[in-house]
């Protein structure tokens, strides 16, 4: 097992600057990478996932991490 963090909706969202509702709406789309771990039915993301999946998003032109 590793100690990367894992991230939940709410840590997604503030990542990109979304609602959490936002990133849900993502998973049941389809366009949200699958969860890396499911604790008690909740996804949870590695960092390293979102952030590959940030990169790889249509129009991300111009959204730099700050």
């Amino acid at each position: 097992m590793t100690d990367r963090p894992l991230w939940s909706y709410r840590d997604i969202a503030a990542h990109i600057k979304v609602q959490p509702d936002t990133v849900r709406s993502y998973r049941k789309h389809g366009l949200l990478p699958p969860p890396d771990h499911v604790e008690a039915g909740k996804p949870y993301w590695y960092a390293d996932t979102i952030r590959a999946w940030v990169a790889s998003r249509p129009g991300n032109r111009g959204r730099g991490n700050g």
